[in-house]
């Protein structure tokens, strides 16, 4: 018996091994980038290109939408100023997943998930709560895991260093990126 598809946001290489991983006994997972927040563009394309290049050694397909940072922009306007893990890291989740969702139903894919959970630099609950509440909307099923539990995080890092995959300092926005090269926390 086939197994269903799942629709997994990734936002690069390194948080997507262990998760493909971890999917791939029970789904057949699909890679969907859709990271509009990522800035520069240069940065953009390395994640991508990264997550390309695995996707294709596990013969995974690999779904990219238009890479367009002034809708992300709209989104979050006004609250540039925000703080790492506020409002502003909300509504960015919620944009990219809400986009995840609709190409999920669009395509007639009833689960999807993210990438996100992985890192401990994000707030896991927020994340799945967004999730649930978009699965709900859409008629859908979000596949709601903290996969940084049980040493996800350390087995991702594991795959991410014997892959020699490229690793960011910084979560992917603008805002994100000011405060890395200006010291703040």
């Amino acid at each position: 018996m086939a197994k269903e598809q799942i629709l997994l946001h990734a936002c690069c290489a390194t948080c997507a091994g262990y998760v493909l991983e971890k999917l791939a006994p029970d789904y057949t997972p699909l890679l969907y980038y859709f990271n509009p927040n990522i800035f520069p563009p240069e940065e953009y394309n390395l994640r991508r290109d990264e997550l390309k290049r695995y996707a294709d050694k596990k013969k995974i397909e690999f779904i990219e939408e238009n890479y367009d940072p002034d809708s992300w922009l709209q989104v979050v306007k006004g609250l540039e100023h925000e703080p790492e893990k506020g409002r502003r890291c909300d509504l960015c989740f919620y944009y990219r997943l809400q986009q995840t969702a609709s190409f999920a139903q669009k395509n007639d894919i009833r689960h999807f998930t993210t990438t996100l959970t992985i890192s401990p630099h994000k707030k896991s609950k927020t994340i799945l709560d967004i999730g649930r509440e978009i699965a709900d909307q859409q008629g859908l099923t979000f596949l709601a895991e903290d996969f940084k539990k049980k040493d996800g995080f350390l087995k991702t890092m594991a795959i991410a260093k014997k892959e020699g995959f490229y690793r960011q300092n910084y979560c992917g926005c603008v805002f994100s990126r000011k405060k890395l090269h200006f010291g703040e926390s």
